[in-house]
């Protein structure tokens, strides 16, 4: 099979074209046209991990609320459901990074983990662009629910609202990055919502959308961005556990299952051809 047949463009064949980067073997670095370890070699790696994924510089105050928000949502509780993957991972005697690395994946569920927090940006620009073209607010939001059924970024069970929400607030109002378009729409949403007939708040990856936004970001930079937002809280989960005895986090001993199906039956071993003298 000839290239021609394997690619739609004949000219990617066999190579690979990015302006992005390219590793000099023995030589230097090539990272977003920076040479890594002379033009870039004193930033954090945090400011780096931004700057690849968006190809922009951050000033010191967009880097402290953007890394916060980070640090605000990492909790080592290994009840949390990805938390408990890393933390069963450690009991279960796996390795640290196949631990983390499944406990990450998970992170991106559709319903309440990063699934949802594209969704919650995608809405914000959208909705922006529909009220600046002349739509009303409770236009774009029965559009949204009409086509969604949710508005992504508003509702979960919280008892008291999202703790995480008051403190990068009261950050992003320290550094003078409270007063952005988008965050303004969000907080008028959530006063739509709550004092409608839905009653439902801003959860954090609705503020954070709204947040980044504000900062520029896109829906795919913001997903790319969050990815490692719970990491800190794993490491502490999967040790805690790997220190315990093996199979001992979340024990559930069979007496403590209350089954009422079919009662014990007695197992008979499978005959095989042999038994039978070959014959099934």
């Amino acid at each position: 099979m000839s290239p021609t047949d394997r690619f739609p463009d004949p000219d990617k064949a066999g190579v690979v074209r990015s302006r992005l980067g390219k590793f000099y073997q023995g030589s230097h670095v090539i990272f977003r046209g920076h040479d890594l370890h002379v033009e870039l070699k004193d930033w954090s790696w945090f400011e780096l991990n931004l700057f690849g994924i968006t190809g922009r510089r951050f000033s010191a105050a967009q880097l402290r609320l953007l890394e916060a928000i980070w640090v605000y949502t990492s909790y080592p509780d290994a009840r949390i459901w990805n938390n408990r993957v890393a933390a069963l991972a450690g009991s279960a005697r796996s390795t640290f990074t196949l631990g983390v690395a499944a406990a990450l994946a998970v992170s991106e569920a559709t319903i309440y983990g990063g699934g949802i927090l594209r969704r919650a940006i995608d809405f914000y620009l959208r909705t922006k662009a529909g009220m600046d073209a002349g739509e009303s607010l409770e236009a774009c939001v029965h559009a949204e629910l009409e086509a969604r059924r949710i508005i992504p970024g508003f509702g979960r069970p919280l008892v008291n609202g999202d703790e995480r929400n008051p403190r990068i607030l009261a950050l992003a109002g320290e550094l003078g990055l409270d007063q952005g378009p988008h965050l303004k729409l969000a907080l008028a949403v959530e006063d739509y919502l709550y004092n409608g007939r839905w009653r439902v708040k801003m959860n954090y990856g609705g503020l954070t959308a709204a947040l980044a936004a504000d900062l520029g970001l896109s829906a795919a930079e913001f997903h790319a961005y969050w990815f490692s937002a719970f990491q800190g809280g794993m490491p502490p989960c999967y040790l805690d556990a790997a220190a315990h005895g093996e199979g001992s986090l979340f024990a559930l001993p069979c007496s403590q299952v209350a089954y009422e199906g079919e009662p014990p039956r007695a197992w008979k071993p499978r005959r095989t051809l042999q038994d039978t003298g070959g014959v099934g």
